[in-house]
């Protein structure tokens, strides 16, 4: 639970509340809270030396993921001379770590644990162990906004967020639509998109967003049983789905700009800055048109899974 401190009232009255996102610095009192909700939700030192197998196991899991991944034995913060302590030499490596991408590997990871925990009800014999998780998956997002730092943990994963309005209107609800079997390719392209940007791998990132952009219209013409080729490309798909009324005729005369938009904005992005050889001088995307891109897909794939609902 967030509470609204008089501190945090006064701050806010001072104009100290940061507007604008940063991602190359995470503080330690976010970093200590996070560790807060661990205890909530996984278990602090008492249950960790209790009767509770499930608590040391899971950090135990945590632990050796990050080292396995990372090619170590144990974490930078470990004491050499004492049995594992998986929970404090987690904690420890939270709070010391200077490198963010591996601040947000820890957070990522053990958040995805936390949800992994919805459905078993006797951890901890906790019997709201469901609204426990819901609960510090939000103040997760939450303690996020409230020190300014622009990652959000949606649809199990941490991704990069500039607009909170954009966010909110165009992500979010792309991730959940596409959080479905069918789409099960296209949300793995689109998040590889906002992990390759969060990384600075923009040209990467541009490719993925065509790839989500193509995923998802394939998707939609496999579920109708449109027929298309193995290799057809942005346009062609784009053409079958206007064929196939996926935008309702009455409304193409007056959304005709809408063709344009898809057919030029994301394949045409790609193909000019990512797509092709770069030449003798290397090509350099900017930050600011990249997250426009990722934003102008996100609401694409919003509109397509939305209308698709409404084939008849």
């Amino acid at each position: 639970m967030i509470f609204d401190l008089f501190s945090k009232r006064q701050k806010r009255l001072k104009g100290d509340i940061p507007d604008i996102y940063t991602y190359d610095e995470i503080p330690n009192s976010l970093r200590v809270q996070i560790i807060h909700i661990w205890y909530d939700v996984l278990g602090n030192g008492n249950d960790y030396h209790s009767s509770y197998f499930k608590v040391k196991s899971t950090y135990k899991f945590i632990v050796d993921t990050l080292c396995r991944e990372y090619g170590l034995f144990k974490l930078p913060s470990a004491d050499p001379y004492n049995d594992r302590m998986y929970l404090d030499e987690l904690g420890n490596f939270l709070i010391k770590e200077k490198d963010v991408d591996k601040i947000i590997d820890v957070i990522e990871l053990s958040f995805k644990a936390i949800n992994k925990l919805t459905n078993d009800y006797s951890y901890l014999h906790r019997h709201n162990t469901s609204e426990l998780i819901d609960n510090a998956l939000n103040e997760l997002n939450n303690r996020f906004k409230e020190h300014g730092i622009g990652f959000q943990f949606v649809e199990n994963e941490i991704i990069k967020m500039d607009s909170e309005l954009l966010h909110t209107e165009a992500v979010k609800p792309a991730l959940k639509l596409l959080n479905q079997k069918n789409y099960q390719g296209a949300q793995e392209e689109f998040l590889s998109a906002y992990e390759h940007y969060r990384h600075g791998k923009n040209k990467e990132s541009l490719n993925d967003c065509l790839k989500a952009f193509e995923s998802t219209m394939k998707a939609i013409c496999d579920k109708h049983k449109w027929q298309y080729q193995a290799n057809a490309t942005a346009k062609t798909l784009i053409q079958i789905c206007f064929d196939k009324d996926l935008v309702p005729s009455f409304w193409q005369t007056q959304l005709n700009s809408l063709r344009s938009m898809l057919e030029s904005s994301i394949p045409t992005g790609r193909n000019k800055l990512s797509g092709h050889g770069q030449g003798t001088e290397p090509t350099t995307i900017p930050n600011y048109l990249v997250a426009y891109m990722l934003h102008m897909t996100a609401s694409t794939l919003v509109f397509l899974t939305t209308a698709e609902k409404d084939i008849k």
